[in-house]
């Protein structure tokens, strides 16, 4: 173990073990090592053996010690203590090596809504050694076939409810061979399957750097990016962020509105697991909802985003919250008066975060008792961040610029040139601006690129544009995010008419719709302006900087500014 930490903190860990993967698809598309973050693992918790299996540690160890009748997982429908989830995921696993094909290092798409279903087959997968790639029910087709061709995805797991885009996905990336649908009742459904399968399944004994997740996220332009992480990733963000700054109890119960596609959303699933407490997890999260299950559930951490936070304040009166203790924002910025009025309603101290999908979690946060209203906070231990210039020259104190991280986790592209774009010189530019004080908090000022942050979800223009260009209607549009005092951001489509086409609120609303059918519904645009040209630089490329100078006019003469 010593000589393991050693190498760890010199560097030089990753890659010492031996990989446990059949399959090496994955690691043979890391990005070259050049490429790759510094990682640091300068902090004693941070240290891993060689070979590590994170199932074995979430779930597995429980059983073993005991504590295999608490309560783990928690839903309306369903519920699992870690006895009762160990032997479903067991027999997911005994499903997927010895009836589906599995073999270590295969990667394995999972479609669902929050639910123990999901719960369960990503630790299945993760156990057997596989690779999940898990994404969001809301996702169309078009959106969901990307991710199956470029992982080159042969198995998928799905919620029988979303049978509908996810056949239309497989019709369309014929390398998906097969997949197999849980909640439909048919013989051949996924619970069908595990019906005599062995509840007992060893953890493969997997390197600590054998990747186990690749997530993706939509980049600010172009195609979705596949962030891959390794088991002790998965394991770096409960030691760091979850030990250090959350410091939840084994009492504690989770509840989050993030879905577990997003790393944000898993990190409600990692850390409970990680000190044996409990978590629920709701198919519909709306502020509503959530209330419903703090108080339904005595829940007493929630994960959420601003957005939420501020609709939860209007709907307290009457509803018995006094379970929560600890209310973690991330997602999109908190603004200074959401953490007031919070606070104000509740007597709780929302803690702010920022993390990224490539780093996997959060890397600047604060504990309740270093709060700095209005600031994210400092680096996470085991973290460092600093402030660059766009040449990558380190900036004072008090100066505007971007972040750049590095330390446990970081980012590897799946085969991606944009690689060499988010590492730079060893930190990971997350594409933030911020500004650093003199006492090391870090002040959020902007998003560096084009992402539209709008209640907690990330969604690139570009893909809200190319949906538009779809309808005949629309001769040329320019997608950028608009200041909104309930959402944060919303997104907003400026558009050119087709010739012989009537711009009016009727049209607006028949694009609304017809990009709600060819991509996500989240990201359609919630505003539509009509214009007779678009800002455009000599070359022809369209102004965005110019577009979000006009949505952000026209949101402060509507009285609607920016938080």
């Amino acid at each position: 173990m010593a000589n393991a930490a050693k190498a760890q903190e010199s560097g030089s860990y990753d890659g010492n073990a031996a990989t446990a993967h059949v399959d090496t698809f994955a690691r043979q598309h890391l990005p070259p090592r050049e490429f790759w973050p510094e990682f640091i693992f300068t902090r004693p918790e941070l240290h891993y053996p060689p070979r590590l299996n994170c199932v074995s540690y979430f779930l597995d160890r429980w059983v073993e010690e005991g504590h295999g009748d608490a309560p783990c997982v928690i839903s309306p429908a369903v519920s699992y203590t870690y006895r009762e989830l160990q032997a479903l995921v067991n027999r997911i696993a005994n499903v997927l090596v010895r009836k589906l094909g599995l073999v270590t290092g295969g990667r394995v798409l999972l479609r669902s809504a929050n639910n123990p279903m999901m719960v369960a087959t990503y630790l299945a997968v993760i156990k057997a050694g596989g690779i999940v790639v898990a994404t969001m029910p809301l996702l169309r087709a078009k959106e969901l076939s990307y991710p199956i061709q470029k992982a080159e995805i042969a198995l998928a797991l799905c919620d029988g409810k979303l049978s509908e885009e996810m056949e239309k996905a497989k019709a369309a990336a014929p390398g998906l061979k097969h997949v197999v649908y849980w909640g439909t009742g048919a013989s051949d459904s996924l619970e069908a399957l595990i019906a005599d399968a062995s509840p007992e399944f060893k953890a493969v004994d997997t390197a600590a750097d054998d990747i186990c997740l690749i997530a993706f996220t939509s980049g600010t332009t172009g195609d979705p990016k596949g962030t891959m992480h390794f088991h002790r990733d998965m394991l770096a963000v409960c030691d760091g962020y979850a030990h250090n700054i959350l410091r939840a109890e084994q009492k504690d119960r989770f509840v989050g509105s993030a879905p577990l596609a997003f790393t944000f959303g898993f990190g409600g699933v990692l850390f409970p697991m990680h000190i044996g407490a409990s978590f629920v997890v709701l198919e519909k999260t709306t502020p509503d909802d959530m209330l419903t299950a703090i108080e339904q559930y005595k829940t007493s951490v929630c994960f959420t985003a601003p957005t939420a936070y501020r609709a939860m304040i209007g709907k307290l009166a009457g509803r018995d919250i006094s379970s929560l203790r600890k209310c973690v924002s991330a997602g999109e910025t908190l603004p200074k008066p959401t953490f007031d009025a919070w606070l104000k309603a509740t007597g709780i101290m929302l803690m702010d975060g920022i993390g990224s999908t490539e780093l996997l979690h959060i890397f600047i946060s604060a504990t309740e008792d270093e709060i700095r209203p209005g600031a994210t906070g400092r680096p996470v231990p085991g973290y460092e961040a600093k402030i660059v210039d766009d040449d990558g020259n380190d900036l004072p104190p008090g100066t505007m610029g971007r972040l750049a991280v590095r330390g446990p986790t970081g980012c590897r592209y799946l085969a991606d040139e944009r690689q060499r774009k988010y590492v730079q010189n060893g930190w990971n530019i997350t594409g933030d601006t911020y500004l650093m004080d003199s006492d090391g908090y870090f002040w959020y000022q902007s998003r560096s690129d084009d992402m539209i942050v709008s209640a907690g979800y990330n969604i690139a223009g570009t893909d809200v544009e190319a949906a538009l260009l779809t309808h005949p209607s629309v001769a040329e549009c320019g997608v950028v995010g608009a200041p909104d005092e309930a959402r944060g951001m919303i997104v907003k489509a400026y558009v050119i008419a087709a010739p012989g086409v009537t711009p009016d609120a009727q049209l607006a609303a028949e694009l609304q719709e017809h990009v709600k059918r060819e991509i996500a519904p989240y990201k359609y645009p919630r505003a539509i302006e009509f214009v007779a040209q678009l800002p455009k630089t000599e070359t022809g490329k369209l102004k965005r900087f110019a577009l979000r100078q006009l949505a952000q006019a026209a949101a402060t003469s509507s009285g609607v500014a920016a938080e």
